[in-house]
């Protein structure tokens, strides 16, 4: 089985191009989506222990927590360190299951692939990239600010490094039938297109 890591920075268009994969009949596992499910469960006592005040009703307040860590990277860090093992384990139990379920290819969505060090826990990467002019258009009609943009990308590597450490590029650039189109090229590339021996 492969597992494919896809990754690209904020406003690319990376969520897109999981949906196109989930489409085609392959499993995502959506890190963000764990995570989420974590400030609601597994991830609330420990992130109040080390972040008191930050959760509501047994819940992680995104809101209390992002005033707390945004802009501090030793909190940062010290949040990474409670949720990335948490999102990891999640992640295997996912790999397993298609694994034993026989499927020919699953896909992670990891935001910060590199940034994490993640390229250790998948045999090929797809990396979604856009122009900068058009990340920035869709992230500030998100109702993010310029302000906050710039911050975010502090934190990610530049685009054009993670399309250099990339084996597979999706430009969402010139619409979606072309996105669509270069995600089912990836698929017939690896040989991996699910549904073709009666799989899916």
């Amino acid at each position: 089985m492969i597992i494919l890591g896809l990754t690209g920075s904020i406003g690319m268009g990376k969520s897109t191009t999981a949906k196109m994969f989930s489409d085609l009949g392959v499993p995502v596992h959506d890190s963000d989506a764990t995570v989420h499910a974590l400030y609601r469960g597994p991830a609330v006592p420990l992130i109040e222990a080390a972040f008191p005040g930050t959760t509501v009703d047994g819940e992680v307040s995104r809101e209390r927590l992002g005033q707390r860590v945004f802009g501090q990277p030793a909190e940062i860090k010290r949040l990474e360190g409670i949720i990335h093992p948490l999102v990891q384990q999640a992640e295997r139990a996912f790999v397993a299951e298609a694994n034993a379920q026989g499927r020919p290819v699953v896909v992670l969505d990891i935001p910060l692939l590199f940034e994490t060090g993640a390229e250790s826990r998948v045999n090929k990467i797809v990396v979604v990239t856009a122009p900068e002019s058009t990340q920035t258009e869709r992230v500030l009609a998100r109702g993010v600010t310029a302000e906050r943009l710039e911050q975010i990308r502090s934190r990610q590597m530049p685009d054009s490094q993670k399309r250099a450490r990339a084996d597979f590029i999706v430009d969402t650039s010139q619409g979606l039938d072309s996105a669509r189109a270069q995600v089912l090229a990836i698929l017939q590339r690896l040989d991996a297109l699910p549904g073709k021996d009666g799989a899916i």
